[in-house]
């Protein structure tokens, strides 16, 4: 495989889906004026998707150890593709909401097969940066999607945003074209595991997002009959002993923490831009995409960098700088909206760096046998963290409804610092096992 061909072509259209979250985020103002809904059933439209995108991503992981990649390509652009023609003509929430749904069962398959081709048929000493490239791809959507969004919201109304997820069909034929040519492998698919495993993750997200005990009971059903189901079965659609490398547990719960950052601060920065300093969705796109220019200029060095230097300076790097941004966010937001632009110049290229480094390192600490399934989780926990965090906040806002923005904002950013400074401890301790480990190996 030609992977300097493969993967810019590959990051490009993770781009475009990963972009379709931010775009939305923009235009979440709009998209709740002008369907006549509150703001927390509005962050609906984004973790919707993003969860969605989470669980597709998975599945689409783990059967790329079954399904050659091609044919899953080809079934998850192609149903990202008609999902979006739909979306241009949604005018209602319902039928938005359920046009979200679709493309993010389409839209998985770029992120989960994107590092299972990296981990496969990259060689390690080239795929720390091939892993960069990957999650600066996704950085740039997640600074760049803004100002995408505000520009087309601007011009075309909300529904514009649907025509540019199309795109990834016009690359789709050359990336079957390119990509190796793999033989089926025949063997047991867990369906039982896979849906419960579904339903784990939207009963779940209901329970905290309605704040409803009914659901937390059905979620903690169904994971009891997912726990029971994993002792049964021989060959489960997650495999338990991905846990009995206690680091990757870590990198887990690290990975859920910075998602649960980033997401977070992307549905809380338009918000915050539009109702306490009454900036338009353009003007708001404009100041959130030079933290994401940033990031995509500096994708090359940073690969390089941790080829050569390792993932865990940049994974502790990556996190101080997280928590500092976090830190001014959570003590001087309301002062100018110019903090919000310099504090995400330097949370994106954070995260991108925080993120590849992760990635990397998960990529390694697997056997060839549980990359499918290992990247799958790890990214499903990662953007399951990111739906939570979008609908906590929105809910949190609704709570602080009475109150004053520019307060409002603050006390869920004290939240999110929190977080940054848990995420930053788990890293501290994921290094000093892994240094311990060295010294007596």
């Amino acid at each position: 495989m030609n992977d300097k061909v493969v993967m810019p072509l590959w990051t490009f259209c993770l781009f475009i889906v990963v972009m379709n979250t931010t775009m939305f985020n923009v235009s979440l103002p709009s998209i709740i004026g002008d369907l006549h809904i509150s703001a927390d059933l509005g962050s609906w439209v984004i973790s919707s998707y993003s969860i969605g995108y989470a669980l597709s991503t998975v599945i689409y992981s783990r059967l790329s150890d079954l399904v050659p990649l091609r044919r899953l390509l080809i079934i998850g652009l192609t149903t990202l593709g008609l999902s979006s023609v739909l979306g241009i003509f949604a005018h209602d929430f319902h039928l938005l909401l359920l046009t979200r749904i679709l493309q993010s069962a389409g839209a998985g398959v770029m992120a989960g097969l994107g590092l299972v081709l990296a981990s496969r048929y990259i060689p390690i000493e080239r795929r720390g940066a091939a892993i960069a490239m990957i999650s600066a791809g996704s950085a740039m959507a997640f600074g760049l999607g803004p100002i995408v969004g505000g520009l087309i919201s601007e011009y075309f109304g909300w529904n514009g945003l649907f025509a540019i997820t199309c795109l990834v069909l016009l690359v789709m034929p050359v990336l079957i074209f390119l990509l190796p040519k793999e033989q089926p492998r025949p063997a047991a698919f867990d369906l039982i595991g896979a849906v419960l495993l579904v339903v784990n993750a939207a009963t779940l997200l209901a329970a905290i997002t309605g704040r409803s005990a009914v659901w937390l009971a059905v979620s903690l059903a169904s994971f009891g009959a997912h726990a029971w189901h994993l002792k049964r079965t021989k060959q489960p659609f997650i495999s338990p002993k991905l846990f009995a490398n206690p680091g990757y547990g870590k990198l887990v719960i690290i990975g859920f923490c910075a998602l649960v950052l980033n997401l977070g601060n992307l549905f809380l920065m338009p918000l915050a831009l539009a109702n306490v300093f009454d900036q338009s969705p353009l003007t708001i796109g404009l100041m959130i995409a030079p933290g994401a220019i940033l990031s995509a200029f500096l994708t090359r060095f940073v690969g390089h960098w941790i080829d050569k230097y390792g993932n865990l300076r940049f994974l502790l790097l990556g996190h101080v700088l997280l928590v500092a941004v976090m830190t001014l966010f959570s003590s001087a937001l309301s002062s100018s909206p110019l903090v919000i632009l310099f504090g995400y110049v330097i949370f994106s290229p954070s995260f991108s760096a925080t993120l590849a480094s992760l990635n990397n390192e998960a990529s390694q600490l697997l056997p060839r046998e549980m990359i499918g399934s290992g990247m799958g989780l790890l990214q499903l926990i990662q953007f399951f963290g990111g739906s939570v965090s979008v609908a906590v906040c929105g809910l949190l806002l609704h709570v602080q409804r009475n109150a004053g923005p520019a307060s409002a904002y603050r006390h869920v950013y004290w939240l999110l610092l929190t977080v940054s400074l848990v995420s930053l401890g788990l890293v501290q301790w994921y290094r000093s096992g892994r240094v311990r480990e060295t010294s007596l190996g």
